[in-house]
């Protein structure tokens, strides 16, 4: 079973984080994972998971001021002849809540793919855009270029994320079968707590 052993000095809502964060974890067989939020010695915001220990590290700046406008590796390769850059797309993040969850949407995703047995090299533009997915899908965040115009969502959102990970998928349980229940057409039994259909 999965979960989280939490632990947070910041001044962030421990309550509020602690749940978000559980919920991004299920489905997903993790085990244990031991999460630090925690203020930065300077930078920005950092983040860092430590595969073998399923350690993940959140560190945010205590000087940041909201909304924060975060650089990320979203945008799709752009070829010029031989030479090739990724555009820079910001992400719009309204408070601190939504940058740790950020932080750990892309870090749990590294433990993904280590988990679902992907090579974990190189891997940054998918980490960011699981991440940007879930800030846009659950707080409505937005993504934007360097001049602050709307960058379209299939603009960025353009990989198969949860199919590249499915290795990592909790594997459920088939639903036992109730024995010696008399079968008949478009009955429908309740036998104990279970509801059965048949």
């Amino acid at each position: 079973m999965s979960k989280i052993e939490f632990h947070n000095s910041t001044a962030l809502s421990s309550t509020v984080l602690e749940r978000l964060c559980n919920e991004c974890i299920v489905g997903w067989n993790v085990g244990t994972i031991l999460l630090r939020i925690r203020y930065s010695r300077g930078a920005d915001f950092s983040g860092t998971c430590i595969y073998d220990q399923r350690k993940i590290y959140i560190n945010m700046g205590k000087h940041l001021v909201y909304p924060y406008s975060m650089n990320t590796h979203l945008a799709r390769s752009v070829t010029i002849g031989r030479r090739w850059f990724k555009p820079i797309y910001i992400m719009k993040i309204e408070n601190g809540i939504q940058l740790a969850m950020f932080i750990f949407m892309h870090e749990l995703y590294h433990l993904l793919v280590r988990r679902a047995r992907r090579n974990t090299r190189q891997k940054e533009s998918m980490c960011d855009r699981y991440a940007a997915r879930y800030l846009v899908d659950r707080f409505g965040a937005s993504v934007v270029t360097k001049k602050g115009k709307p960058v379209d969502r299939g603009d960025w959102d353009i990989q198969d994320l949860i199919g590249f990970v499915a290795g990592a998928r909790r594997k459920m349980r088939a639903a036992r079968v109730p024995l010696n229940v008399p079968k008949s057409a478009d009955a429908l039994t309740m036998i104990g707590e279970q509801l059965t259909l048949f």
